[in-house]
C-alpha cells in the first residue's frame, strides 16, 4: 500500500464559516476494539528522546492514548533577562518543560500514548539526518561529523489560524462522525479521524492546539469567506417524498465523489512511503512521507490501520513549499550520494547552482565555506 484511502469513512456535506471549510467524515460501523483518548501535559513545551544523543523539542501540549482489547516538573530559563545588582539573587523567569521517553511508548498491556502529528513531524525532520555518508570535498567538517543536527522548523498553533477556533466551536457534529478534513481558503490544512464517534466528540477541540503550516496560516490571514456548495434538485424530478429523498441521496453522493476526487484528490491520490511505528495487536501505527513534488500539495502525517487496511486513525500536516523544497533537495542528494556534481546532472543544473539552492534552503553550513565562497562567484560570472 502506498496511497492513502479514507477506507469505512463516507465525506458529508461541509459546513463552512469565514474562510474555514470543515468537510466531515462519517463511518456506518464505529470501530470498538480501538479507542483514543488525550492525556493533557502540564508543560506545552516538550523534550522527546528519539534516539541516542538525538532529541525533539516542541510544543506538545497533549498525547493520545490508544487502548486496544484482547510526576517531577523540570524547568528550563525563558528567554535573555536582565537583572541589576539588587536582582542577582532573584532566580530568574522560567517556564514548565517536559520529557517525553519516545514519540510512541506502551504504558500497560493493551494501552499505548503517542504524540499526536509529532510522530509524523519528527520524521520530517529525520529525514537523511545523518547527512552525507560519503567525504565529499564540498562537504563541511560539521556536515561531516554532526549531519543535520540540529534541523528546525517553524509551524503555527491551530489557535492562531484565524478562523479555526470559531468554526470549530460552531460546526455540528454529526451522528457516527469520526473525522473531519479542515480547509483554509479551500486549501487542504489538516485531516483528522479516529475510530469511533465518542473519540471524535472528546477530541474534536484539540485541532485548535495543532501545528498548521506557514501557507495555512497566510491563507487564513488574507482570504475572504469561502463560497457554500448548495445542492440542487429540480423540482420536475420531484413527485413523492420518495424521489425528494433519492434526489437528496444522489446529491450526497456527487457531493462525497467530487471531495474525494477533486478536493481532497492530492492527499489521497499521492503514493507514499511508511514507516510502521507500532503494532498494537490487530493494528499498527505508522507515519508516511510524500514524494516531495515540487509545486503541488505534499503533506507528512502517521495513521493507524487494521489487517484489512481499514482506516482507524489519522493525523496529517500540510507542508509548505520551502519544506517541500527542503525535503526534495535532501532526497535527491541522498539519492546520487551526496554527490554535488551527481545531484546537479540528475536535477538539470550546474554545480554553482545547486550549491546556492543548497545555502537558500538553509542548509549552507554544510558546504565548505571556500565551496560556497566558489559557487558565489561563478554565479556572479554567469549573470548576464
Amino acid at each position: 500500500m502506498t496511497d492513502l484511502a479514507l477506507t469505512g469513512l463516507t465525506s458529508r456535506p461541509a459546513q463552512a464559516w469565514g474562510g474555514v471549510r470543515l468537510v466531515p467524515l462519517v463511518r456506518e460501523e464505529p470501530i470498538e476494539d480501538l479507542r483514543l483518548d488525550a492525556r493533557l501535559y502540564d508543560a506545552e513545551l516538550g523534550v522527546v528522546e528519539v534516539g541516542p544523543r538525538t532529541e525533539y523539542f516542541s510544543y506538545i501540549p497533549h498525547g493520545f492514548v490508544a487502548t486496544w482489547t484482547d510526576d517531577g516538573t523540570p524547568a528550563s530559563a525563558y528567554g535573555t533577562q536582565l537583572r541589576g545588582p539588587r536582582e542577582r539573587d532573584r532566580p530568574p523567569g522560567r517556564m514548565p518543560l517536559r520529557f517525553h521517553r519516545r514519540m510512541a511508548r506502551r504504558t500497560d498491556r493493551n494501552r499505548l500514548r503517542f504524540l499526536p502529528l509529532h510522530l509524523a513531524l519528527e520524521g520530517y525532520l529525520a529525514l537523511h539526518f545523518g547527512g552525507p555518508e560519503i567525504v565529499w570535498e564540498e562537504w563541511s567538517h560539521r556536515a561531516i561529523s554532526r549531519g543535520l543536527s540540529p534541523r528546525v522548523e517553524e509551524a503555527y498553533t491551530g489557535a492562531q489560524v484565524s478562523g479555526l477556533e470559531d468554526a470549530l466551536r460552531v460546526f455540528e457534529i454529526h451522528r457516527g462522525q469520526c473525522g473531519v478534513l479542515v480547509y483554509v481558503a479551500d486549501a487542504l490544512a489538516a485531516a483528522f479521524v479516529v475510530p469511533h464517534p465518542d473519540d471524535y466528540r472528546a477530541l474534536h477541540t484539540t485541532l485548535v492546539h495543532d501545528l498548521y503550516g506557514e501557507l495555512i496560516y497566510h491563507y487564513a490571514l488574507l482570504s475572504g469567506p469561502v463560497a457554500d456548495f448548495r445542492a440542487r434538485i429540480e423540482d420536475a424530478t420531484v413527485h413523492s417524498l420518495a424521489d425528494l429523498r433519492a434526489g437528496a441521496r444522489r446529491q450526497q453522493q456527487e457531493w462525497a465523489a467530487f471531495h474525494d476526487r477533486v478536493m481532497a484528490g492530492a492527499l489521497l491520490g499521492t503514493d507514499y512511503t511508511y514507516q510502521r511505528v507500532y503494532q498494537m495487536g490487530g493494528y499498527r501505527l505508522s507515519r508516511f512521507l510524500p514524494p516531495f513534488e515540487r509545486r503541488r500539495e505534499n503533506h507528512i502525517g502517521e495513521l493507524i490501520t487494521d489487517g484489512a487496511g481499514r482506516l482507524a486513525y489519522l493525523k496529517t500536516f500540510r507542508l509548505s513549499e520551502n519544506q517541500v523544497r527542503r525535503g526534495h533537495l535532501l532526497t535527491s542528494l541522498a539519492a546520487a550520494g551526496w554527490s554535488v556534481a551527481d545531484t546537479a546532472v540528475s536535477l538539470g543544473v550546474t554545480e554553482h547552482e545547486l550549491g546556492l539552492r543548497v545555502e537558500a534552503a538553509g542548509f549552507g553550513h554544510l558546504l565548505r565555506q571556500d565551496v560556497l565562497d566558489h559557487y558565489r562567484a561563478q554565479a556572479r560570472r554567469a549573470r548576464p
